[in-house]
């Protein structure tokens, strides 16, 4: 547990992030506006699939938009919190990783707070408002155990989303250009999982579905909510313990993130 020095520290790093960032209130304020884009193409897009089928994946408009607003939640309050980490690879290749590893402070939490997204906000919200709505649209039985999934799941994807930025972005401490790669699995990954598993095949989906732990996010939690059987053949308390995958990929980001941090060498500049 950080110290109470420690946390007033972080603590200031944000506040000055938070002034430092609205100082521009138009310009804040047009950020706040323009990066709901991403995530509303994302559920439009999901409109348009179904102007021209009946179901995806099994599951019919209502019930896959819970899939995708669990993800549009999770994902976009994920790279706001954690995302910014994909500047590692500037840090690492200009040497301004020194100054964050000097301080008294955990390099993560500093680098985290120091490229804070707040204008992501927005996107964080919309999601969580796609999520609310899909959920009350759904024709959902709801009990004690489906409200407590309902709120873990979501936190748990965070958790998860957060951990594969992490995972990604350390990979710069051996590959300073490694920006693209990681795309592939933090944004990627929000694509996989915004759409019914059962949609993808053959090795893609056992690479990335249950390979990576992609179908833990939110596909099988949105199952259980719905009360829907795995048209794959898992069973369905899967889709309860689902939300425990963000367990053993936070334990690999720490993993992951030390040894790299071990590896690094100043550039001596």
């Amino acid at each position: 547990m950080a110290e109470p020095g420690a946390l007033r520290a972080y603590w200031a790093l944000l506040r000055g992030q938070a002034r430092s960032q609205t100082s521009y209130r138009l310009s804040f304020g047009i950020d706040l506006v323009s990066n709901v884009g991403a995530t509303a193409l994302d559920v439009f897009t999901v409109f348009v699939l179904f102007g021209v089928t009946s179901e995806l994946g099994g599951l019919d408009l209502r019930e896959a938009l819970v899939v995708t607003g669990l993800t549009a939640c999770a994902f976009a309050t994920g790279d706001m919190l954690v995302g910014n980490i994909e500047r590692i690879t500037l840090y690492v290749r200009t040497g301004r990783f020194d100054a964050v590893l000097v301080r008294p402070l955990g390099a993560l939490p500093q680098l985290v707070l120091l490229d804070l997204p707040l204008h992501k906000l927005s996107r964080a919200g919309f999601g969580t408002a796609v999520y609310v709505v899909a959920l009350a649209a759904a024709d959902i039985a709801w009990t004690p155990a489906r409200v407590l999934l309902a709120i873990v799941a979501p936190a748990a994807a965070v958790v998860f989303f957060g951990a594969v930025f992490v995972v990604t972005a350390s990979v710069a401490f051996w590959w300073t250009e490694s920006g693209e790669f990681g795309n592939a699995f933090t944004y990627g990954g929000r694509d996989f999982t915004s759409y019914p598993i059962s949609v993808y095949s053959g090795w893609f989906r056992n690479a990335f579905a249950y390979g990576l732990g992609f179908a833990f996010v939110s596909y099988y939690p949105a199952l259980a909510l719905l009360g829907r059987p795995d048209p794959i053949g898992l069973p369905g308390w899967v889709g309860w313990v689902a939300p425990l995958v963000a367990l053993p990929a936070t334990a690999l980001a720490a993993l992951v993130w030390r040894l790299g941090v071990r590896h690094y060498t100043s550039t001596g500049s």
